[in-house]
């Protein structure tokens, strides 16, 4: 039997791609809502967190109006790149970032809001600008909530599928990922494709978790010697 591992690769770029803009938009947002007060901040940590809620269908459905040929986002990206931004795997990186985006968002503030702000105070009086306060101090004991929180945001990108399949269609060798084409094995009784891509996710997975915990367990053998 031949498998197609096409929609595999197609997942991971996406994956990667939506993780580098998690990254990019979530971790700013993150900081700035755990260290800031201002009005309407719970508003803001609402919409933010309303991703998480929606069902995809719907969410799916704002992102195409928000995206499609006439939204202004949406002429601008054909003017500018000429081509749609829906129904193609560009499509697909804004879906899935706008699903990963949350778990980056709360995982990483949680763990800014850990830091003492003493520490932080003590390194402002000592000169250092607000970047190095955050680069020196902030990050470097938050980082295990940060990076759980870029891992969780990966994997939430790897696995959408009902955002994913509204905004980018499913287009065999175009858009249809990982969990839109198991969908559509089991669909077609396909179940041997079916295992199969299972498995690659699973193991994939599991062994992403492995290393991550490995890196964290080495991390912290570090601080203690």
């Amino acid at each position: 039997m031949n498998i197609d591992l096409s929609p595999l690769f197609l997942s991971l770029k996406v994956s990667l791609f939506a993780t580098l803009i998690c990254i990019l938009i979530g971790l700013p947002l993150s900081y700035f809502l755990a260290k800031k007060r201002f009005y309407g901040r719970d508003f803001l940590d609402s919409i933010i967190m309303l991703p998480m809620i929606l069902p995809p269908t719907v969410l799916g459905y704002y992102l195409l109006v928000a995206l499609g040929r006439r939204s202004f986002i949406g002429k601008a990206f054909e003017d500018i790149f000429g081509t749609s931004l829906v129904f193609t795997w560009y499509g697909a990186v804004v879906a899935a970032s706008v699903v990963a985006i949350p778990l980056l968002v709360k995982t990483a503030k949680s763990a800014f809001e850990a830091v003492d702000n003493n520490l932080e105070n003590a390194a402002r009086t000592l000169g250092k600008s607000e970047a190095a306060v955050i680069l020196t101090i902030t990050i470097p004991l938050a980082w295990r909530g940060v990076f759980a929180g870029i891992a969780l945001s990966f994997f939430r990108a790897l696995g959408d599928f009902g955002t994913t399949l509204m905004v980018a269609g499913n287009i065999p060798g175009l858009t249809q990922t990982v969990p839109i084409a198991i969908y559509d094995a089991v669909q077609a009784d396909n179940m041997p494709l079916a295992n199969v891509l299972v498995a690659i996710v699973t193991v994939s997975a599991i062994s992403i978790l492995l290393i991550m915990g490995r890196i964290v367990n080495r991390q912290d053998r570090r601080y203690l010697l």
